[in-house]
């Protein structure tokens, strides 16, 4: 069937357009394409070498046969219906088939069918091509397999997963993500990627151009209607090769942003209220020993008056003896009083030296810097159950920036513990009328100042510095305060080189304010 090929040097001769009829059947029978040709009832009349080595039957088996000897019962007979209803429109059609090799075992076929049209518009043969895709069905499935499951996986996560392009654009999130926008509003990808990059400032510019995980960073993403949510993200940077056909031989690469986002507002909560919880018992204590120490001091203190002027009336009584008569004529009767005495007075120092060496010794708190905003928002909250008990508006305007001083934790909480819960006590004397306290911080050039004002009934000019003296109080006898909580401000206040007063001017209660020294260059940290 086949013609002499010509030398090289001769020309090919064709019939006419352009190529010699024996090249086409070398082309065919050389083809990598599995190619068979049908007359119009799909008997196998040709079949090339690529056929047999695709379906294990050689050409002398496999000719006179019909094409249905490569079917196998998986494919619906709905594909053969559609396969037969287009190319008896002469349509080529093209579809995957699972066919049966000569050994039995079954591969996924690419099938092409193209019918062959005779002048009279008459189809007389048939043009089968297949190749044998099994492989690639197997690789595309296993993509798609591990696809499903890393989506099952990424969905199942109880931590939200959020996946964005270079421009920060959502393109692939996570039913945990989803919720956040229902919480949070539209995106809040970029809500919280804009507070980590606030939070870390230059450091996220650097990771972002180097591609430099970021780990864990806890942000707090405020709500004008809900309390602040607090969420730890991590941030990975990866890149892909572009898989489009530019890119063959030039890679190109592109960079995506993974966002994991986890809701700790629950352990923040905890932290918080075990923070608050460990701070009023330290404070408590702090409390307890600082009015240990002023009331033994002020015991002390009371007690020393009385015996000093013991002591003087004791030497007084002993030079009008001397006076009276040398003390060789001294009666019995005259020295026993005075000996009684002396050792009175005696017995009596020695006891107050006792009750003065109960004094507990001063808190050996380390000096460190202290926010007086975060102190002050402490107190707050520690005191939150009397404000809420007392039905008192707090109006607290902290400073715009850090107030920071050098001083002791404990004791500049305990101070401000004491100012509030006086403020608390006066607005609970005035019955009726307005029920306010209001907490200022002003962070000046060389110092803080604090504004403690309450609409209780004030104190009057005569008492503004006789309240702050141990033992002294406006609350009366009955109510069984003992007058030391100014007092023990005030010393505290002393022990941070700062001052503390009321405001005469102040007219709708009372205005108590403390001026503390802050750390040089700490208000504008």
């Amino acid at each position: 069937m086949s013609k002499p090929t010509p030398s090289p040097a001769a020309p090919l001769a064709d019939n006419g357009d352009g190529v010699p009829p024996h090249l086409f059947r070398k082309a065919v029978e050389q083809a990598a394409l599995a190619i068979s040709i049908t007359d119009a009832r799909a008997n196998i009349l040709y079949a090339n070498g690529a056929f047999q080595r695709t379906t294990g039957y050689g050409q002398e088996e496999i000719v006179g046969h019909n094409e249905s000897i490569l079917s196998y019962r998986v494919t619906p007979k709905l594909v053969y219906e559609t396969l037969w209803a287009q190319i008896q429109r002469q349509r080529p059609w093209n579809g995957l088939l699972v066919n049966k090799r000569k050994d039995g075992s079954r591969y996924l076929a690419d099938v092409t069918i193209t019918p062959v049209v005779n002048e009279d518009g008459l189809t007389t043969h048939y043009l089968g091509m297949q190749r044998d895709v099994t492989e690639v069905h197997r690789l595309e499935r296993q993509v798609q397999n591990q696809k499903t499951l890393i989506e099952s996986v990424v969905d199942a996560a109880q931590v939200a997963i959020v996946l964005l392009d270079e421009k920060e654009r959502v393109l692939l999130d996570n039913q945990e993500y989803k919720k956040l926008i229902g919480d949070l509003g539209k995106e809040p990808a970029a809500k919280l990627l804009d507070a980590v990059r606030t939070q870390m400032g230059d450091a996220y510019t650097k990771a972002q151009e180097r591609h430099r995980n970021i780990a864990a960073r806890e942000v707090c993403i405020e709500s004008a209607n809900r309390p602040a949510r607090w969420f730890s993200c991590a941030i990975s940077w990866f890149e892909e090769h572009d898989v489009g056909a530019d890119a063959f031989y030039e890679p190109l690469r592109r960079h995506y942003l993974l966002l994991t986002i986890q809701d700790i507002s629950e352990l923040k909560r905890q932290q918080e209220a075990l923070r608050i919880n460990s701070l009023r018992a330290l404070l408590s204590e702090q409390e307890r020993i600082q009015g240990l120490r002023e009331t033994l001091a002020g015991a002390v203190y009371q007690l020393e008056g009385p015996l000093n002027m013991l002591s003087a009336a004791a030497h007084m009584l002993e030079r009008r003896l001397s006076n009276q008569a040398p003390a060789s004529h001294k009666s019995a009767a005259e020295s026993i009083p005075a000996s009684a005495l002396g050792e009175a007075i005696q017995k009596s120092r020695e006891a107050l030296e006792t009750l003065r060496a109960c004094i507990p010794n001063e808190s050996d708190e380390a000096l460190q810097n202290v926010d007086l905003n975060v102190v002050l928002a402490d107190v707050l909250k520690l005191t939150t159950g009397s404000l809420l008990g007392a039905g008192i508006v707090v109006e607290w305007q902290p400073s715009a920036r850090p107030a920071i001083v050098s001083g002791h934790l404990a004791q500049l909480s305990n101070l401000f513990k004491q100012l509030i819960s006086n403020a608390i006590e006066a607005v609970n004397e005035r019955r009726g009328g307005r029920r306010e306290l209001r907490i200022f911080c002003n962070a000046r050039p060389d110092h803080i100042e604090v504004f403690v004002e309450d609409s209780g009934p004030g104190i009057a000019e005569a008492l503004r510095y006789k309240v702050f003296q141990p033992f002294f109080t406006t609350k009366g006898a009955a109510r069984q305060h003992l007058g030391l909580g100014l007092a023990m401000a005030q010393e505290m206040v002393s022990r941070h080189s700062g001052t503390i007063d009321i405001d005469p001017a102040y007219h709708t209660g009372c205005r108590v304010r403390v001026q503390l020294p802050c750390v040089a260059g700490g208000n504008h940290v």
